[in-house]
């Protein structure tokens, strides 16, 4: 019995891998097409006239007459707000769908969805192909997003690209306490504080991606 057991979580492991691997090849084969690109991280139960989702839809909108294609979560809320707003300003999005309770459902905007089995799968695609990060305020999920993303970039695993925390009133109270609690025990260098930035003004975060874009790469927008 025990090695019928071991033998089947093998095959189960086996096709796991497989499984894994199809969400990659998904990924890497889609996602060039959308270079460059910002991702749009935000809570998926914001509705439209919330002004958080109109934000993020009128910065979609001047973001795609920059050049740049959304990337989203492919849900609702601000990630529907980012796809909506490329599609209505003739520009491309795309969708990262993962299939979640309750919630998560593709939205009708986004160029191409691409639908996910794994998280971490989806997260490979938000970062490697991410020109920028505009963050609208969230749950654990936006959370963990930025988190992460500030590991592989304070860690050197990612190279530094813009992190923009769009909402003040929202994101204060907590940069106050990493300035206050987290830099201040020396729990992070002066300069893992400087990763990120806050702003509330959508033409300001528009002029930091394109600067940081036309700096960096060796032709314009």
């Amino acid at each position: 019995m025990e090695k019928y057991l071991i033998n089947e979580l093998r095959k189960e492991e086996a096709w796991r891998l497989f499984k894994i691997i199809g969400d990659f090849v998904d990924g890497f084969e889609i996602m060039p097409e959308f270079i460059p690109a910002v991702t749009f991280y935000g809570s998926a139960r914001v509705k439209e006239g919330d002004k958080y989702y109109e934000a993020a839809r009128e910065l979609a909108k001047k973001l795609v007459d920059k050049g740049f294609s959304i990337i989203t979560g492919g849900g609702p809320g601000i990630m529907e707000a980012g796809n909506r707003g490329a599609k209505e300003g003739g520009g491309k999005s795309v969708g990262l769908n993962i299939n979640l309770p309750m919630e998560q459902h593709p939205n009708k905007y986004a160029t191409v969805t691409i639908n996910f089995r794994y998280f971490f799968a989806r997260k490979v695609m938000f970062n490697k192909y991410a020109t920028a990060y505009v963050l609208f305020p969230g749950g654990y999920g936006t959370l963990d997003e930025l988190t992460e993303t500030l590991v592989l970039i304070q860690t050197k695993k990612l190279k530094p690209f813009p992190i923009i925390l769009y909402g003040s009133e929202f994101w204060e109270g907590l940069v106050k306490w990493i300035e206050e609690v987290v830099l201040k025990n020396k729990f992070i260098a002066e300069e893992d504080f400087k990763l990120f930035t806050i702003s509330d003004n959508l033409d300001e975060i528009v002029d930091i991606i394109v600067n940081f874009y036309t700096q960096h790469y060796e032709y314009e927008i």
